[in-house]
């Protein structure tokens, strides 16, 4: 057993075995260097560890958690329902499969699954909770007309603005919107669907790749065009437009937006325990 510090005629001794002898002597250099040699070995050690314990670039697993699409099997479930929803009702094949965020006229942020055919474009609300689509919206691929690349952008007055890029498909012109479904928030004849990208996009490799924004629209413009070309219809052959410009979303005051899209509303989210 050994003491710090000396007693009377005895003074304590470590021993070491042999080849231990240049470790010492790094430690009794460090120690007549003085102090400041301990901070730096000890932010070594620190940067060490938090390497080892977090080694994953993307965001913290308890925040990607509250998100039920993030569940393990709840992403390939809802595609293995669509996959079969399409092959049995429409005989069809889906070409893409992406998890997005729908931005509507009343600038409410909703989940949504989009899906890619040969000849139509899905948007599916699907309820991560209790794994199953609520509502499926099909969009032929001839019919789209418009696709808008841009900002978002906001009346001046407005009092709720997001920031950010989206992608805006329209299938119809909207001043032929009527003012009933324009001033309706829960309206389904809109003319056009607004996306950005899913806020679990940076959660893990598998929802980069789903939720990327860049991968829609390659997929999408020369799907829309190659529909254009092949259909039967009266727009045969037309040719859809592409344009950069801001997306513009006519909210002023915003109030419902505000208290949903923060509190994430239209996300099948883990909202907390409400008892004791």
């Amino acid at each position: 057993m050994s003491t710090t510090g000396s007693f009377e005629g005895f003074q304590s001794v470590a021993l070491k075995p042999d080849g231990e002898d240049q470790p010492a002597e790094r430690d009794s250099l460090s120690a007549e260097e003085g102090s400041s040699a301990v901070p730096s070995r000890m932010a070594r050690q620190s940067s060490v560890t938090e390497s080892i314990l977090y080694p994953n670039p993307y965001t913290q697993p308890h925040r990607t958690r509250k998100y039920f699409v993030t569940r393990p099997g709840a992403i390939e479930t809802a595609r293995e329902d669509l996959n079969n929803h399409v092959a049995e009702t429409m005989d069809e094949v889906i070409q893409g499969f992406w998890l997005l965020t729908e931005v509507d006229h009343w600038n409410n942020e909703k989940e949504r699954v989009v899906a890619i055919t040969d000849n139509t474009l899905l948007i599916c609300k699907y309820d991560f909770i209790m794994l199953s689509c609520v509502q499926l919206q099909r969009i032929p691929l001839s019919s789209i007309c418009h696709i808008c690349l841009g900002k978002f952008a906001f009346p001046g007055t407005s009092l709720d603005k997001r920031q950010g890029e989206g992608i805006r498909i329209s299938w119809g012109k909207s001043e032929e919107q009527s003012l009933l479904s324009r001033w309706n928030p829960w309206s389904t004849e809109v003319p056009y669907a607004t996306f950005t990208e899913h806020p679990m996009k940076k959660s893990s490799e598998k929802f980069s790749e789903i939720c990327k924004m860049s991968s829609f629209i390659a997929k999408l413009v020369p799907a829309v065009q190659n529909a254009h070309k092949t259909s039967l219809g009266p727009g045969r052959g037309k040719e859809v437009m592409v344009s950069t410009e801001p997306i513009i979303i006519e909210t002023y005051t915003g109030l419902m937006s505000f208290i949903g899209n923060r509190n994430k509303l239209g996300y099948s989210l883990a909202r907390g325990s409400i008892g004791f």
